[in-house]
Order: C-alpha cells, then sequence, then structure tokens
C-alpha cells in the first residue's frame, strides 16, 4: 500500500530512528552501573532470552557483520561477562558461554530491561503498548524479517 507521495512528509523514519535512540539512551543509563553498554546489553540479553550461543546467531539478531560481532566480543571477554571457546561437536565453529560475573548479571537482566522498557513506553497505555508492537511486528512480518518470523511469527496474538 503506498502511503506517501513524497519522502519530505515522510516522518515515519524520523521517528522510527529517534525512539531507537532514545531506547538506547535509557538502556546505557540502566547499565551502566554494571559497566555496559546498550550494544553490550542487547548481546547478553540475546543469549539469555533466545538461548544463542554463537556469535554468528547473534550477529543475525542485531543485523551486524561479523567485525563488528567481533570487537563487541572482544569487550565483553575483556570485561570478563563472557568467554568464547571452539565447539567440541565442530571446532570451525565458535561458541559463547558466560563467565561467572556474566551469569550473575544474565540472571539479572531480564528485570533490568524490563524496568527501561516500563521507562522508554511510561506515556503508553496497556492498549497502546500492545498496538505498537502488534503494528511493528506486523511491518516485520510483511518484510519477511527472519528474526520476527523465526521468532515471533507464531505468537500473533491481538
Amino acid at each position: 500500500m503506498k502511503h506517501f507521495t513524497e519522502f519530505k512528509h515522510c516522518h515515519l523514519g524520523l521517528l522510527l530512528g529517534r525512539t531507537a535512540a532514545l531506547k538506547d539512551k535509557i538502556i546505557d543509563a540502566h547499565m551502566e552501573p554494571h559497566g555496559l553498554t546498550a550494544a553490550q546489553f542487547k548481546v547478553l540479553m540475546i543469549m539469555v532470552q533466545y538461548g544463542v550461543n554463537t556469535p554468528t546467531e547473534v550477529g543475525r539478531f542485531l543485523s551486524l557483520d561479523s567485525g563488528s560481532m567481533t570487537r563487541m566480543f572482544d569487550r565483553l571477554e575483556d570485561k570478563a561477562f563472557l568467554i568464547r571457546h571452539r565447539s567440541e561437536i565442530d571446532a570451525r565453529q565458535v561458541q559463547l558461554k558466560f563467565t561467572e560475573q556474566g551469569r550473575q548479571l544474565a540472571h539479572r537482566l531480564p528485570c533490568i530491561g524490563a524496568q527501561a522498557m516500563n521507562e522508554l513506553a511510561a506515556a503508553l497505555s496497556a492498549h497502546e503498548l500492545k498496538t505498537l508492537e502488534y503494528l511493528l511486528k506486523k511491518i516485520l512480518l510483511a518484510a519477511g524479517d527472519p528474526i520476527t518470523l523465526q521468532r515471533l511469527g507464531l505468537d500473533n496474538e491481538r
């Protein structure tokens, strides 16, 4: 469906981008006491929430290239939150594993993330939030986003 006749009057991209930046700023503030950034939070949260344990899978979730992911994992290893090791089944594959410090934080991440999302969505009613999630999911599913199809596609309630 064609909604715009010229880009000059299209604010959707700006609004989505500004909202994503606000989300990251809020997460940064919640993660600062733990010495992590919003980007590092996302990596750890993907591991916790979806059981992802390879750099390739994390990169797929975040739509980041392997070089960016390598630097991210280097920082998380330097901060002693995770380690990378070769798979015992396939030595070509690298697996991610939480350190003890990482496990302790990983246990708290869902709560920290919920606090941050509550702060982000504070201006919305419960119905508005559900509608916003529904609409964003609808856009991603229509575009064939593989992560949304794989992880959220079956959860298509309204």
